[in-house]
Formats: structure tokens, C-alpha cells, sequence
């Protein structure tokens, strides 16, 4: 059998289980369900929807071959950000279930958190772990966050120091609320994505930096009145999505400035938007997570714990 860790990620919106043997691995998830028009979930529902999905999830990793590698450490994200007083109940389905698995199979297991995760994945399906190993910058970009860090190796993980990002609501937040007003699911990423790719040359509103930081909140009013006067659903979601992608790649360039030479990772959903890995590959050939693991997943848990279990030794 083949030498393998377990990692478990149960964020506010997805469900995800993966098996990392070092170089590669396996992985499932699962958003939660969201009914129509609504923009998210209460940690209880969330909570409650990922006890159901856990055992489901591990019967379709037993399906792409679980059987063939002998688990040797449990990790699992147990909190959002690796600070102090970071907590949100959905992460107890995952760290709780992965805690007493390892007891069972009698296993180290490792604690991680969400961001911590989401790096690790940004950095391992984009071929770049040598990151993991230097200081670096990077965007966390997602449904709850929209954070810009200095990234720097802390044992065989790393640590994050918020340097800038929104000030009020996350980049996902918005692209999200503009979904729901344009008649979209949640969330609307893909969907608004897919919608402004029916136009094009239209210009970002000139969001105000404040050193690294920025307001997103005022957005959701410029999106209702362009609504009101009549613009085009096409050109309302471009609106948002360049919006979103310029002051990002604004705050990149005077990040850059002022830690020249560090390279620059791109992580969380949002950092899927093709519009913005054009402008920021352009800029600064900045490092991109391969789609599906931008988006939230169990395959950087996983990593980190090799790491963690490698480092053990």
C-alpha cells in the first residue's frame, strides 16, 4: 500500500475530503446547498449539512481508490486564519471527525487552518511548493475573504500577515450579491463570469486605495442603479468583475513596490476569474492555482500535512 495522509476541509460553503502521498493524491467535495435568492448559510446549517456530507464524501473517495494507500496522519483546517481567536463552528465537522479518525488508526493528526490551506493548495497544483519554503505575497480571495499577505515559512507551514485587502465586504461577497441581483445562483462566480463574457470594453469603477486597502461596499449601490437605468445584465456583470480585478491588481502593483522581487501567489475562488489571472500574469507573472483547487478543497490540508508528518520524523 501506499504511504498517504488524509486531509479534511468543511468551510463555510463546501464539503472536501483528500488523500496526498507526497507528489499526488485524490480528492472530493461537495458544496452546501443554498436556497434560491439567498446569499449564504447560518454556521448551523452549514454545520449540519457537512455531518450529513462527510460520510458520503468518504464512500466516493473509497470509489477513486482509497483502498490502495495506507493512511499514515490525519490533518484538518480547525479554524479561518491561523491568528488568534479565528473561529467558526462549520470547521468543527472536519477537525472533530479527522481528530477521531487519527484515535482510531492510531495516527499523528495535524491541525491547520482554512488560509493556511488554500496556500498550500494555490502553491502544490501550480507546481510552485518552493514557495512554501520563502517569503512571498499572495491574495487570498474567496466568498468571506479578500485579504492581501506576507506570506513567510513558519516550520513546515507558514504564516500570514495581512498587508491590505477590503476594508468591509470580500471580493466574493460582492460578486455574489451582484449575482443575486441579476437573477443568478449563489454562489454566482461562474455564472457572472460567464455573463460579462457576452460584452466587452467596459471601464472599472475607480475604487479608492488607501495604502493596500480598499472599500468594495459602495459597489453594491452603483450595481442597483445601473440596474434601475436600464444597463444590460452583460455589461452590469463585466462592470463588477473589472471593478474587482483593477483595484486588485492596483493594491498588487504597490505591494510590489514596497517588497520588491517577491513573487506573488493568487488563492481562493474568486482568483479563478480569468480576467484576473490575465491582468496579473501580465503585470507580474504572478502564480495562479490550477481552477479547482482556487476554489475551497481538502488538498492543501492535506499537503501541509505531509509537510507537518515529514518534519515530524
Amino acid at each position: 500500500m501506499i504511504p498517504a495522509v488524509l486531509g479534511l476541509d468543511t468551510s463555510n460553503y463546501t464539503t472536501s475530503l483528500a488523500v496526498y502521498d507526497g507528489r499526488e493524491g485524490i480528492h472530493v467535495g461537495r458544496l452546501l446547498t443554498v436556497r434560491p435568492g439567498e446569499l449564504g448559510l447560518r454556521q448551523s446549517d452549514a454545520l449540519f449539512q457537512h455531518v450529513q456530507r462527510l460520510p458520503q464524501l468518504f464512500g466516493q473517495l473509497r470509489e477513486r481508490g482509497l483502498d490502495r494507500y495506507q493512511i499514515v496522519a490525519v490533518g484538518a483546517s480547525t479554524r479561518p486564519r491561523a491568528v488568534e481567536g479565528s473561529y467558526m463552528p462549520c470547521f468543527l465537522a472536519g477537525a472533530s471527525q479527522g481528530e477521531g479518525l487519527a484515535h482510531v488508526l492510531g495516527v499523528p493528526f495535524f491541525a491547520h487552518s482554512h488560509q493556511q490551506g488554500h496556500l498550500a493548495a494555490a502553491a502544490w497544483s501550480a507546481g510552485r511548493m518552493d514557495l512554501l519554503d520563502r517569503p512571498f505575497l499572495a491574495w487570498h480571495l474567496s466568498g468571506g475573504t479578500t485579504e492581501l499577505l506576507l506570506v513567510e515559512p513558519e516550520g513546515t507551514s507558514v504564516r500570514a500577515e495581512i498587508l491590505g485587502g477590503s476594508k468591509d465586504i470580500s471580493a466574493g461577497q460582492l460578486i455574489d450579491r451582484a449575482g443575486v441581483l441579476l437573477g443568478l445562483d449563489f454562489p454566482a462566480g461562474k455564472a457572472l463570469s460567464a455573463l460579462a463574457g457576452e460584452t466587452e470594453g467596459v471601464a472599472p469603477f475607480p475604487v479608492k486605495l488607501d495604502g493596500l486597502s480598499f472599500s468594495l461596499s459602495g459597489m453594491e449601490n452603483q450595481v442597483q442603479r445601473r440596474l434601475a437605468e436600464g444597463e444590460t445584465p452583460a455589461r452590469v456583470a463585466a462592470f463588477v468583475l473589472e471593478t474587482v480585478c483593477h483595484v486588485v491588481l492596483r493594491a498588487t502593483q504597490a505591494a510590489r513596490e514596497a517588497h520588491p522581487g517577491l513573487p506573488v501567489l493568487c488563492s481562493g475562488g474568486v482568483a479563478s476569474n480569468s480576467r484576473l489571472r490575465e491582468l496579473l500574469t501580465r503585470a507580474c507573472q504572478a502564480v495562479f492555482a490550477q481552477p479547482q483547487y482556487a476554489t475551497d478543497n481538502a488538498m492543501g490540508t492535506a499537503v501541509l500535512t505531509w509537510r507537518a508528518l515529514e518534519g515530524s520524523r
